[in-house]
């Protein structure tokens, strides 16, 4: 294992699994998979220990891909809501993927409920995955599903995807613009934000548009977190955080983990493979000066974005490290940033 190990805040592997692997998706995570960025193998190759796992209901058909900015900007259509029969049926063949991979890893990966399930599970050499919904679509407005998936594992839920949903207004995709557009969480959604307080289920900013990430603040007591969200300032794309929410954010101890899709890095916010590393520590320096050390984290989105080709999939997670390195960063200012970081708001949040 390389010496820096990782604890990433946001991959959607699952839903790769769930789209590609037929009748035994765990086992193509098991053993390796030929496309996408992340499955077990490369995991250990690059000293990935574990992680927030999503689970992401999709629209119908083919989800377009992520807009191509023609130089002066885009505002791409987001899908309409997604009906919840829908959206259970994802949720729940999701949910059920990851509790097949852990049955039949035999001990390789683990579910974790709490910090020290975590903990135990990098201990021994496991996969620590944390259970996580980016977008609530198959929960029904009374959470009864909500009350299922916790018992299954969940400890960790972004209300909205960009798609609005019965919970509240994601923030659509447009570059350059502001995460201010509109309506926040609906009553079903702040009934929503307190009964995951009450089960120690933590809260993602991620997607949540900047009424409802206000909304939020005011009615939560935990933690402010964003999974996988990057600086406002340096890439100004609706999906990045501003000064204002990074300093909400400082105020309550909370986390943000650096997204690695490269139109959430990049000033030009195109979605290019060709991105430099260097832009991926401009933002992390950026959220260290007004987090601090110990509230910044990786939220990579494997599978869900476009990569910068230097890291290509999570077995080149040790580039990124190195890079960061040869960069000033120390292995302490690492070790928080890689894994620590996020160890700790979950043990804040989740127990």
């Amino acid at each position: 294992m390389p010496s820096i190990p990782v604890f990433d805040g946001h991959n959607d592997v699952l839903l790769r699994l769930w789209r590609h692997y037929g009748d035994h998706p765990e086992r193509a995570f098991i053993d390796g998979t030929p496309d996408g960025h992340l499955d077990l193998p490369r995991a250990r190759q690059g000293g990935f220990v574990g992680g927030l796992f999503a689970i992401f209901p999709p629209s119908p058909g083919n989800m377009s891909p992520p807009p191509v900015p023609d130089g002066k900007g885009f505002d791409s259509p987001l899908p309409p809501p997604l009906p919840l029969p829908e959206g259970q049926e994802a949720t729940f063949a999701m949910a059920s993927i990851l509790v097949r991979i852990e049955k039949a890893s035999g001990g390789q990966v683990a579910i974790c409920r709490n910090r020290a399930q975590i903990d135990a599970a990098i201990a021994r050499g496991s996969l620590a995955t944390v259970m996580h919904i980016e977008g609530a679509d198959g929960i029904d407005t009374d959470l009864h599903a909500l009350t299922i998936l916790y018992e299954a594992g969940l400890r960790s839920i972004g209300p909205v995807w960009s798609r609005p949903n019965a919970f509240g207004h994601g923030v659509p995709f447009r570059f350059p613009g502001t995460p201010d557009t509109g309506l926040g969480l609906t009553d079903a959604g702040k009934r929503l934000i307190k009964a995951c307080n009450e089960l120690g289920v933590m809260i993602d900013l991620s997607h949540m548009n900047e009424q409802g990430f206000w909304d939020v603040a005011e009615l939560s007591d935990a933690p402010l977190v964003a999974t996988h969200s990057n600086v406002h300032a340096l890439c100004p794309s609706t999906r990045n955080l501003t000064d204002k929410q990074l300093a909400a954010i400082a105020e309550t101890g909370g986390m943000v983990g650096l997204n690695y899709a490269t139109g959430f890095l990049r000033p030009d916010g195109q979605m290019l493979p060709d991105t430099r590393l260097d832009l991926m520590r401009e933002h992390l320096d950026y959220l260290i000066a007004r987090l601090g050390e110990d509230h910044v984290g990786l939220g990579s989105d494997f599978d869900g974005a476009t990569i910068p080709d230097a890291i290509g999939t999570v077995a080149g997670l040790p580039k990124l490290v190195e890079h960061l390195s040869k960069n000033g960063y120390s292995e302490p200012l690492l070790r928080k940033i890689c894994k620590h970081n996020w160890l700790n708001i979950l043990e804040t949040t989740i127990g």
